[in-house]
């Protein structure tokens, strides 16, 4: 049985050298808006009702804070704890109220490779915006480079039962936790980082203009735009300022969990982008996508890592996540 029943990805916080910078042009370029700022860390919001979709952290190089998914009640974060301690998941911060922007009740935990997880109710709202605007509602997915595809599966789909939407071969696997296609993707890579995050317009239309009015101002994608055969969304990837990728996407897939079959794609150019616009994705995407090594929580707390090793069961691969 899972720990919890995930509601949606909810934040993602990116550690970056440049503070700056970086919020600077997802403010005022990429179309999120400041919700709060202090000297090491930047709160911002899309048009959504999420108080902030992302946090950027002042960091001596690239790489992933917290990933945040949402659940609905307190009573669900606190039932989270009790799975996770029965499982043997040391837990980085214990149920209770969140001490940061946004309040909530939450907590913390790490999976195999170090990466942070919080699971939060009752975070604050915030009014939804002009949905007009060519500009992200919020975050809506996150691919994460993994040294095992397999391991991260199973930990994502045992632990935190999010179900497999589609493999592209075994190079990626998709993962849901709603009705969207996946909020969570793997990559099979050579270290643990971050891959790209992803940020949903409300509309094919948006998802165009947005990409106009960034070319406009003399930025233009590292591939795209496109529409990708898993998932069947919309992409245009950028690189930010501290060349950290992210992507404008729309259309996503939605999944009907009871007609839906998982499939796995060929990882050909016609799949990969189905309109044939975009061609084949270059070194220089690959090479921004790779991202840098990042041990995550292991390297401040490198005993975290020997809890996995100890508990090999948690980690066994399930015969269903496969195609």
């Amino acid at each position: 049985m899972s720990i919890a029943r995930l509601h949606s990805l909810r934040s993602v916080q990116l550690q970056v050298p440049t503070l700056a910078e970086s919020t600077d042009f997802y403010a005022e370029v990429w179309g999120l808006s400041v919700v709060e700022r202090d000297r090491d860390d930047a709160w911002l919001r899309g048009t959504g009702p999420n108080h902030h979709v992302l946090q950027l952290t002042r960091a001596g190089q690239n790489g992933l804070g917290v990933i945040s998914f949402a659940v609905r009640t307190p009573a669900e974060v606190d039932e989270a704890a009790r799975r996770l301690t029965a499982r043997g998941l040391p837990m980085l911060a214990e149920p209770g109220p969140l001490d940061q922007i946004g309040a909530g009740y939450g907590l913390r935990f790490v999976d195999p490779e170090g990466r942070t997880i919080e699971l939060s109710a009752d975070v604050h709202a915030v009014r939804p915006l002009d949905r007009d605007r060519a500009v992200p509602v919020g975050v809506t997915h996150v691919v994460l480079n993994t040294v095992d595809i397999d391991r991260a599966v199973a930990f994502y789909t045992d632990v935190l039962g999010m179900r497999v939407s589609d493999w592209s071969e075994h190079q990626m696997a998709f993962l849901r936790c709603n009705t969207d296609h996946h909020s969570i993707a793997f990559n099979q890579a050579t270290w643990t980082s971050v891959n790209h995050v992803a940020y949903e317009m409300p509309s094919m239309d948006h998802f165009m203009r947005g990409i106009g009015s960034l070319k406009q101002q003399g930025i233009t994608p590292l591939w795209g735009p496109g529409r990708h055969g898993p998932g069947n969304n919309t992409f245009g990837y950028f690189a930010d300022p501290a060349g950290l990728v992210c992507e404008y996407t729309s259309d996503v897939a939605q999944v009907v969990e009871d007609q839906w079959l998982c499939k796995t794609w060929r990882r050909v150019p016609e799949l990969s982008d189905l309109w044939g616009t975009a061609g084949p994705p270059s070194k220089d995407v690959r090479s921004h996508m790779a991202g840098v090594e990042d041990p995550g929580a292991f390297a401040a707390r490198p005993e975290l890592a020997r809890c996995f090793a100890d508990d090999p069961q948690t980690l066994d691969v399930p015969a269903e996540v496969h195609a």
